[in-house]
């Protein structure tokens, strides 16, 4: 393993298997572990789990996974503790191929692809998925678990040289936090969603009708191009236009245009709401909390990428009315500002 790793008396490899419905915790159903220094390895189906985890959580002890938080979230749901030290190869692999075209995507499999290393089909990938639903073949079940620990202790070495070790660990503590974020979830105002579910379409017809007196540009419920266009003249506002000369009507550019034109800004509420409002997809669990992936380091700018449709902060602003704590709690929504001119600031400046 190399230099990198001596700091660390113990390398633990983990892969859990769970179920998880839309907005709930995850229910772990296995787990596979290597330790690779001294090639240990432990397989627990769910009767077995005990009090505390099979490998240790200490500071002397790197815990190694692909996306981190779906096994940390496994530990919270258990009441293990968090591993003090923990290096995500998909965070890192993100890292290091940010901005490249990667062939088969960001998932392990991609990573394996990427390296030129064998890796299990996406259709046994799928069939075996289904299988941990079910809860059958629990043997099954535990050699696709140990599959993926295999190409991780594959995937490491070919990583390693070019990990930040230092930098990595940081980033893993975010990865800890996200399965944090990813377990407690969003408190929502159940009854409230349920009547806003029930009564979607005559609001989206009044939301329209409100709306539209100010601009005239619906017919019904369509969006006449020809009206916006007209619209848009009688404003004097120029509007990007793709290369075919219509009008760019995407979610950015309406955006962006009502920052720059506040008058836009109902308009593009108003789309947004049509366009992205799937109040069924909302991932709410049985405990009236919204729950999804937070998908960390996914976008390009490192940040979190989560479902626009399950996760209450991705629909239209005025949706997150629905977040609502329970009696006796209160909830802050705090946000950075400037956070990238600060980095920059602080950023060392080397010349040549």
């Amino acid at each position: 393993m190399g230099d990198l790793l001596d700091a660390f008396g113990e390398v633990w490899v983990v892969d859990y298997e769970f179920r998880s419905a839309p907005g709930e915790r995850p229910d772990p159903v296995c787990l596979v572990a290597w330790e690779l220094r001294t090639g240990r390895k432990v397989r627990l189906w769910r009767e077995d789990f005990g009090r505390l985890p099979p490998y240790s959580t200490k500071a002397d002890s790197l815990f190694i996974a692909y996306y981190a938080p779906a096994e940390l979230g496994c530990h919270l749901s258990l009441g293990w503790p968090m591993p003090a030290r923990i290096l995500d190869l998909f965070v890192e692999f993100r890292c290091l191929t940010n901005g490249e075209e990667v062939p088969a995507g960001n998932s392990l499999l991609g990573a394996l692809t990427y390296y030129g290393l064998d890796n299990i089909g996406g259709a046994e990938k799928d069939e075996m998925r289904n299988l941990v639903l079910r809860g059958e073949k629990q043997e099954a079940i535990l050699n696709y678990c140990e599959s993926d620990v295999s190409a991780l202790a594959r995937l490491l070495p070919r990583m390693l040289p070019r990990i930040d070790l230092p930098r990595a660990l940081f980033r893993g503590r975010y990865m800890a936090a996200a399965a944090f974020m990813e377990f407690v979830g969003v408190p929502i105002d159940t009854e409230l969603l349920e009547r806003l579910r029930t009564n979607w379409t005559s609001i989206r017809d009044r939301l329209i009708t409100a709306i539209n007196a100010d601009y005239g540009i619906y017919d019904g419920r369509t969006f006449r191009q020809d009206r916006f266009k007209q619209w848009l003249i009688s404003q004097g506002i120029a509007w990007p236009l793709l290369e075919s000369g219509q009008l760019d009507l995407s979610r950015s550019t309406f955006r962006d245009m009502a920052k720059i034109h506040p008058v836009v800004s109902p308009l593009h509420e108003l789309r947004h709401a049509l366009s992205e409002m799937r109040l069924n997809e909302l991932a709410v669990g049985r405990d009236g909390c919204n729950r999804c992936m937070l998908s960390a380091f996914r976008s390009k700018t490192s940040r979190n990428q989560p479902s626009n449709t399950k996760y209450i902060f991705g629909p239209s602003v005025w949706l997150r009315s629905l977040i609502k704590p329970p009696p006796g709690w209160g909830i802050a929504y705090l946000d950075w500002v400037q956070q990238e001119f600060g980095i920059a600031a602080a950023y060392p400046v080397t010349t040549t």
